[in-house]
């Protein structure tokens, strides 16, 4: 079988869903579409419209197959979603979105079921965040649900099971703050057994397996050939990391930047992970621990600007450095490592539409990063994949925060190509770019110190309040 050229690759974000079609051999992505990702009311409770993206994505696979052909079709998704199957394969019901608060009804009796952070690596999050407390509540809300379901599997295998109709899930995914893995041992946890769930979990496979070909009916539904096939697929921060883990030596860090931006460190020191500060243990597609740590950069990004962007200019940064006009956490206090901490601006609040406002939130986003670099035991250097990449002022305060090489991948879309790379090597993997010396690069340095002087004494402060 000769190797495949063009690799479709479906990726679900929690924004918008997208089909990318990659070439392999030069890793450029040929034509891109998009779909809002939009959550559904209900009932039962809020889902996303997998429905609605089915027929988008056939309709992409067609028309991409019919003008540049379709070799192969990798997938990566969000984490923190799971898919509950019926005998026949269908959803037993629909996929719970895992922003609902809907969890939180059974803290207590779903925190006494949890095992430790020692063993999963999978800190206790906010709402569904963890899949394992998604179930308990689901099978809870709807006590038929548990005898409707044959099959979970995690939610790059839904898709891949929509495609192919083979039951998989992913370690990267499973591995995903799931509470349901146990990454040092490559196993379930106990919680799946306390759930009653060891029968329906799906097998856990790695993500560069090859799930199956793609179905009759899909063939028919694209015009895709009937052998085309399917990567097992892959959690999109882990597809960000995938390139640099076959082309990167020694300790380095990437940084999965979207709605949630992901440090992920390989190599690095031997950190203590603090559950309470949103930092955890990713598993890769090699299946090894990657220390993480995340806030919802994104997020917070589209919170602070509004519907009025205006980018930054160089007389903005030098503004917003020798005023010291800073954004302290959290903008999003639910995750990330100053959660439970108010968002509070120093030195003035800067108008909405004003580059100096968009100066003062690229330096807190960059801020956020560098303490997450730094709760991973990053070492080498960082790595930034996705928007943020091109964000100059963002990069500009991470190199002189970390005081190491910050990189500028080359890709547009960090996801797509490490999905594709799942069903194939390319010799057009190349170094990411090093960002340029950062000019008066003291003025930096004093901004970044007086940032994390600020955030940290806060959040010692509501420490000390709370042990009282």
């Amino acid at each position: 079988m000769m190797s495949p050229r063009h690799i479709a690759v479906i990726d679900i974000g929690k924004t918008n869903a997208k089909l990318a079609l990659v070439d392999l051999p030069t890793l450029k992505e040929i034509d891109v579409v998009t779909r809002p990702n939009h959550v559904l009311p209900g009932p039962p409770w809020p889902h996303f419209d997998v429905d609605g993206h089915w027929a988008f994505l056939l309709e992409a696979l067609g028309r991409f197959h019919r003008s540049h052909r379709i070799d192969a079709i990798s997938v990566t998704t969000h984490g923190a979603c799971a898919a509950l199957l019926d005998a026949d394969g269908r959803l037993a019901a629909p996929i719970l979105d895992y922003e609902h608060d809907g969890p939180a009804e059974r803290v207590v009796a779903y925190d006494a079921l949890r095992p430790s952070f020692a063993r999963t690596g999978s800190p206790r999050l906010a709402g569904g965040l963890n899949v394992g407390a998604q179930l308990d509540w689901q099978f809870h809300r709807d006590p038929a649900l548990m005898a409707r379901t044959a099959h979970i599997v995690t939610y790059p295998q839904y898709w891949g099971h929509r495609l192919t109709g083979v039951v998989a899930s992913d370690v990267t995914s499973i591995g995903c703050h799931t509470d349901l893995w146990c990454p040092r041992e490559g196993r379930y946890s106990d919680l799946v057994d306390k759930l009653g769930l060891v029968d329906k979990m799906a097998p856990v496979r790695r993500s560069t397996d090859v799930l199956g070909p793609i179905l009759p009916q899909v063939a028919a539904a694209t015009g895709l050939p009937p052998e085309t096939p399917v990567a097992v697929g892959i959690h999109d921060s882990n597809a960000s990391l995938y390139p640099h883990i076959l082309t990167q030596e020694g300790a380095f860090s990437v940084v999965s930047t979207g709605t949630w931006v992901v440090a992920m460190t390989v190599g690095g020191g031997d950190p203590d992970l603090d559950p309470d500060r949103d930092t955890l243990v990713n598993v890769d597609a090699r299946g090894q621990e990657v220390p993480s740590a995340r806030f919802m950069g994104g997020r917070e990004y589209e919170i602070i600007q509004g519907r009025r962007p205006a980018p930054a200019s160089e007389e903005d940064s030098l503004a917003a450095l020798t005023r010291k006009v800073m954004l302290l956490p959290a903008v999003e206090p639910a995750t990330g490592p100053y959660r439970d901490q108010r968002m509070r601006w120093q030195g003035g609040e800067p108008a909405l539409g004003t580059g100096l406002r968009d100066a003062a939130l690229s330096f807190y986003l960059a801020m956020m990063t560098n303490t997450c670099l730094q709760l991973t035991g990053a070492l080498g250097p960082t790595i930034v994949e996705g928007p943020f990449a091109r964000n100059t002022q963002f990069m500009a305060m991470l190199a002189c925060a970390t005081g190491r090489p910050v990189l500028q991948s080359r890709s547009a879309t960090g996801t797509s190509i490490g999905a594709a790379l799942l069903l194939g090597r390319s010799a057009a993997l190349v170094p990411p770019d090093p960002v340029a010396p950062v000019p008066n690069a003291p003025l930096w340095q004093s901004y970044a110190k007086h940032w994390s002087r600020s955030a940290d004494d806060a959040r010692a402060g509501i420490m000390a309040r709370n042990s009282v």
